[in-house]
């Protein structure tokens, strides 16, 4: 697909040749992860850096209030725990395995020196760090501009962009379990308002059910009812508030 608004996620895991990746297990631990274990605190020494090998995690910060705030959900082949590489600091967030996981921990001293002397990897590195700083710069836009069923369908883009499996009977299936709550955490909404955003896709033929997992049956015209919506009759550019593409309860 090619719209402005959109970019393919970075995996950072899978773009490595297999020779960098069996250097770099060489050079961490795999560590497996059960539902609900912490991975880290905030306030732990930030000396490593996580590559998500499967499972997902979530990744939050506390209100002042004590209220969890998902940041983003980290999903296979992502790297989580980068910030305090640089800064050396102690860790701002939390990060908790919302599934079971395995996690290949890399010092951060081993992990340095290495990108250090490979120029390659470094770039993959950029690369996923620039696509992560594009996506938070969309969801910021998102938030303030689109209507929670846009929002909901730019994550059903994003997602099939990792995660779409064709299918013999035609669509693709986003071969990903999610439940509507940790979409809506990923968007910052309700599950309510997913659900009616789903119900809606669904209503219009853009999306179907199969064995409990999305299936999208024409991407490119979910990508251009996001475009329309985005559309002013005086304007191509972006509304101040971009009109809503299904009912928002």
């Amino acid at each position: 697909m090619n719209h402005a608004w959109y970019s393919t996620p970075s995996d950072f895991w899978s773009n490595l040749t297999p020779a960098v990746r069996a250097d770099l297990g060489l050079l961490g631990t795999r560590v497996r992860f059960r539902k609900n274990d912490m991975v880290f605190h905030a306030g732990n020494d930030g000396s490593d850096v996580y590559v998500l090998m499967s499972g997902r995690v979530k990744v939050y910060a506390l209100s002042p209030v004590g209220r969890a705030v998902t940041l983003w959900f980290c999903l296979p082949g992502e790297v989580f725990g980068l910030a305090e590489m640089a800064r050396r600091g102690p860790r701002m967030v939390y990060a908790e395995a919302c599934t079971d996981a395995e996690v290949l921990i890399l010092p951060n001293d081993r992990l340095r020196a290495r990108l250090a002397s490979d120029a390659g990897t470094a770039m993959q590195v950029v690369d996923m760090l620039s696509c992560r700083l594009r996506q938070l710069c969309d969801d910021m836009l998102s938030l303030i501009a689109d209507d929670v069923n846009t929002r909901v369908a730019k994550l059903l883009l994003r997602l099939h962009a990792r995660y779409g499996r064709p299918l013999e009977t035609g669509g693709f299936l986003l071969d990903l379990p999610l439940t509507h709550q940790e979409m809506a955490d990923m968007i910052g909404t309700t599950r309510q308002s997913v659900s009616s955003a789903i119900t809606y896709l669904r209503q219009n033929g853009l999306v179907t059910t199969t064995d409990h997992r999305l299936r999208l049956t024409d991407p490119e015209r979910l990508a251009e009812m996001i475009c329309a919506a985005h559309r002013r009759p005086d304007s191509t550019t972006l509304p101040t508030r971009a009109p809503d593409i299904g009912p928002e309860p």
